[in-house]
């Protein structure tokens, strides 16, 4: 992949597009649930079930529940994989069925499947370090699915493709944008003639006690960009795109939902945790750049938007040097399904792409009061109707990584 790509030499009429999309999140499964939740502005806080909680004094997450695996995989028994294998290849299997393809049609094509993951099977791992723990035994079945190459292979094996890359790209919270980034390039450049693209994570103990001991979790509810925030809830969840070529999904008759216009990556290494706001601008440029698109032209931000003290502060002057005074409607869909770690990306692009299509903005919900510091329209609490054209997609991550993608309503050639 290329950081700081602004075209592809031989490939310029070679232009992305996304036909399918798979979404299994706490306020919805599957493209349409998740629209409707996005739009009714549905939180998915609950109190935790997905692993003991004593301990500690907030026990609040976005779970996925009522998901059964076995309601959309195929080929494989859901009993032998692990919680993220399940979301990843059945958001895979959701996003295939929706673009109207079959496993045939892939089979006959050479394609990428790119999964993003902060933490792989941690669920898995928890179990592992229980039973360590408890009679100084593991599970072989248990260890054998703890790689987080998994994740994608699972994918592969799902469908039965067997000529395509897998990779797992393990970029923590940015992981679902470097996916979809990679995923474009391959099919912008001719290496590939489809790409499933994304990221997957799930709850456990282990990944809510290490932001717990950071001071980042909220008690109750994620109020990104509030003067009176509190941090950040745990969500899980994966999502998954279909990329074609457009000349190709037009031939087929595919419904096109959005075009991939460009991404950025980049990774300062600065700081463990903290994002740098100049690198996050840099990377956002970078998108912009890549995409053919002036700041002017974006009508609305799907941002990070942790809610934790830190990266809303530090997003938000990003956002200001790149756009200056004429900013767009930002907002964090994490104020609903929580932070989904190596699927937040995946789910924030697919976000961005319902809200091109349903034309509207999907809301902050638990918004009170801006802060100052961010000053930015959140557009707090209700989604409006919206025209849009043009949209941008934030992720960043611990280390520096950030991704940026940049989406936009099919047209003529711009």
């Amino acid at each position: 992949m290329r950081a700081a790509s602004a075209g592809v030499s031989g490939a310029a009429d070679r232009r992305v597009v996304i036909t399918g999309l798979g979404a299994i999140t706490p306020i919805g499964v599957g493209a349409e649930e998740f629209a409707a939740g996005l739009r009714a502005g549905r939180s998915g806080a609950q109190p935790i079930s997905a692993f003991d909680t004593g301990g500690f004094e907030h026990t609040i997450g976005c779970e996925v529940v009522g998901f059964d695996p076995a309601s959309w995989l195929v080929t494989l028994d859901p009993a032998e994989l692990g919680r993220v294998s399940r979301f990843s290849a059945s958001a895979a299997r959701m996003a295939v069925a929706d673009a109207g393809l079959t496993d045939a049609d892939l089979r006959g094509r050479h394609g990428l499947i790119a999964i993003g993951t902060t933490y792989g099977e941690s669920g898995d791992i928890d179990r592992l370090v229980g039973q360590e723990v408890a009679d100084g035994g593991t599970d072989p079945a248990i260890a054998r699915r703890v790689n987080a190459s998994r994740l994608s292979v699972t994918v592969a094996h799902e469908l039965g493709l067997a000529d395509v890359e897998a990779v797992t790209i393990p970029t923590a919270c940015a992981a679902g944008n470097y996916a979809v980034g990679y995923g474009f390039d391959a099919i912008r450049d001719g290496t590939a003639e489809f790409a499933l693209c994304g990221g997957a994570d799930a709850m456990c103990r282990m990944s809510f006690a290490a932001f717990y001991r950071l001071g980042a979790m909220a008690p109750e509810r994620c109020q990104p960009f509030d003067k009176n925030r509190r941090g950040m809830l745990t969500g899980e969840g994966g999502g998954v795109l279909v990329l074609e070529e457009l000349a190709a999904a037009r031939a087929r008759g595919a419904r096109i939902h959005a075009e991939v216009l460009g991404y950025g990556l980049n990774c300062d290494a600065g700081h463990q945790v903290a994002p740098d706001s100049d690198s996050v601008a840099r990377c956002m440029e970078l998108a912009l750049r890549d995409g053919g698109v002036k700041p002017g032209d974006i009508d609305f931000i799907s941002a990070h938007g942790t809610a934790t003290k830190v990266n809303d502060v530090a997003e938000a002057r990003a956002i200001r040097r790149v756009f200056g005074d004429d900013l767009p409607r930002t907002v964090s869909i994490k104020s609903m399904i929580g932070h989904t770690f190596g699927a937040a990306g995946a789910l924030g692009t697919i976000g961005c792409t319902l809200a091109i299509t349903g034309g509207f903005i999907p809301p902050t919900i638990n918004h009170v009061e801006t802060d100052p510091e961010c000053a930015l329209d959140c557009v707090p609490n209700t989604a409006v109707p919206a025209d849009l054209r043009i949209v941008q997609n934030n992720a960043l991550a611990f280390g520096g990584n950030n991704a940026v993608v940049v989406l936009g309503r099919v047209e003529e050639r711009r």
